[in-house]
């Protein structure tokens, strides 16, 4: 599945972006149907912001941004608030699968 990070009014860190690919790749993994994923880094009012989107195969897209003293902090929020997206109840965002050490991280 194609991962897109991108940076608006600013320079990423290689360690970010690794990071970016990291959690964007552990998304994947728990997603049922995943068609795309995008990292957006951007910088609003000097305040770091992050957002990611997914794409899932016949649902609406899921969308969670996070701000932070850092990008790095801001895309964590980001996660926190996809992941509490796709664990809600009645749907069927989350692959049937047991958890790995990777889910608690």
């Amino acid at each position: 599945m194609p991962v897109t990070i991108t940076a608006r009014h600013c320079d990423l860190p290689d360690l970010l972006r690794e990071r970016a690919l990291e959690i964007a790749t552990r998304l994947e993994q728990r997603a049922a149907r995943p068609a795309d994923i995008s990292v957006l880094f951007d910088v609003e009012g000097g305040v770091p912001t992050a957002e990611l989107k997914l794409l899932v195969v016949g649902e609406e897209p899921l969308l969670a941004a996070g701000r932070g003293d850092d990008h790095r902090s801001a895309l964590d929020q980001a996660e926190g608030r996809l992941r509490r997206q796709m664990e809600k109840p009645g749907t069927r965002r989350l692959r049937n699968r047991k958890s790995t050490e990777l889910d608690n991280v």
